[in-house]
């Protein structure tokens, strides 16, 4: 009779497996001459993937001469291998399918430490970040310049107070370009303003903020006007405040004195 041969069950991850050669590129735009991922467990340092249809945690280990990436499916000696990515990068081969199986589906770093490259899905987030830049370029180019140095001042600082128009215009574009997605939230935050307000008072010694940020001020008599909620940025909390009766009655006493 002939005997019944098992029948090894692929994983879950597996069976949509394309073989196609496949790019891997560290994150964080990290592009050191040479660097070496981990690629076989150690007593301190466990390389597992915890296999869901089994129900349990299996070893890996990438073996130059073996077929899988699990040392409970590898058979003989192993000739072990090192992972290694060149100034960021690594090509594998479609022949290199125990590498590839191992970096793609199973190795716990994948998505921490490093992608795969993907065209399609690059151009999608490409085509995103472009359309979130033509919208934050927008409203820059629209922007008034009150609303211009609210935004600038929460990216560099009281330095924006030495800008003239022409350069803030110029670096609230430049900021919107670079990092589109913070300024649209930042352009449409309607304390932004109110944040602002509040420092150019502070700068201009109209209200004063204690050491311990706790507590505001009238700089001229020290008489208090709010106290900062714990674990809250005082400016921020200041431009809630102006919203409140008392606070806008403040808030117009400032702005004369600021005029």
């Amino acid at each position: 009779m002939e005997k019944n041969k098992q029948k090894v069950e692929k994983p879950s991850a597996e069976k949509k497996w394309e073989i196609k050669d496949r790019q891997y590129y560290l994150k964080g735009n990290l592009k050191p001459l040479s660097f070496i991922m981990r690629s076989r467990s150690s007593r301190r340092n466990p390389l597992l993937y915890f296999d869901e249809e089994k129900g349990y945690n299996r070893e890996l280990r990438y073996s130059t001469n073996q077929r899988s990436p699990f040392v409970d499916e590898q058979k003989g000696n192993s000739m072990l291998g090192h992972i290694v990515f060149e100034r960021g990068v690594l090509f594998v081969r479609k022949n290199e399918q125990a590498l590839q199986k191992l970096l793609s589906l199973y190795h716990p770093l994948k998505g921490r430490k490093y992608d795969e490259f993907d065209a399609v899905e690059e151009a999608v987030d490409e085509l995103e970040n472009l359309n979130y830049q033509i919208e934050a370029l927008n409203m820059a180019r629209d922007i008034d310049l009150d609303k211009a140095e609210a935004i600038m001042r929460v990216e560099i600082g009281s330095s924006v107070s030495d800008m003239s128009s022409k350069e803030l215009k110029r670096d609230v574009m430049l900021f919107a370009k670079n990092n589109p997605i913070l300024f649209i939230e930042l352009a449409n935050d309607e304390n932004v303003e109110l944040r602002n307000f509040g420092i150019k008072a502070s700068e201009s010694g109209i209200i004063s903020l204690s050491q311990d940020q706790r507590t505001f001020s009238w700089a001229s008599n020290g008489r208090k006007l709010m106290n900062v909620p714990f674990d809250e940025n005082p400016y921020s909390a200041l431009a809630a405040w102006f919203k409140t009766d008392e606070g806008v009655e403040v808030y117009k006493s400032i702005d004369k004195k600021l005029k």
